[in-house]
């Protein structure tokens, strides 16, 4: 947890809704920063019935982040087969999508902490979002909460 001399900015958040159903959605919050090597920040998810958070994911500058993932997603508007997927190196936190007709791609969110621990949980959820400028704009929006400038709440 982030002490109160570190950078925190609580107000930067991005929330990604499904588009056929509004009940149901994924919010990045609580950016922070140690060192200039990692991003710390929460995850939420929720669904009817459903409410899960992990407080504390780790995003190294080294590894290949959320934000190219999301954008090679965007990039391939057009579609493609199967499934692709991303995840932290903790595998708390991970993300497979795929491609429907008509233009949508599901992102199904997992959060998985404590892998390791007996008593450990996973919840996930699936928003649908369409796969242009919905995606492209999404990507844009984790990429500026990832470097810490404002996100937007969508």
């Amino acid at each position: 947890m982030p002490s109160p001399d570190d950078e925190f900015d609580a107000q930067a958040c991005v929330t990604i809704r499904c588009q056929d159903n509004l009940s149901v959605g994924v919010r990045f919050h609580n950016r922070f920063s140690f060192d200039e090597d990692s991003v710390h920040y929460a995850v939420e998810v929720w669904a009817p019935g459903l409410a899960a958070s992990v407080d504390e994911v780790v995003a190294w500058v080294w590894d290949s982040g959320l934000a190219p993932f999301l954008e090679e997603l965007a990039a391939d508007y057009r579609g493609w087969d199967g499934a692709r997927s991303w995840q932290t190196n903790d595998r708390d936190l991970s993300v497979s999508a795929v491609f429907r007709s008509g233009g949508h791609i599901g992102l199904t969110w997992v959060l998985r902490p404590w892998l390791d621990i007996a008593g450990g949980w996973s919840a996930s959820v699936t928003t649908w979002r369409e796969a242009g400028e919905q995606m492209t704009s999404f990507a844009a929006e984790i990429r500026h909460f990832l470097a810490g400038e404002v996100g937007h709440a969508r």
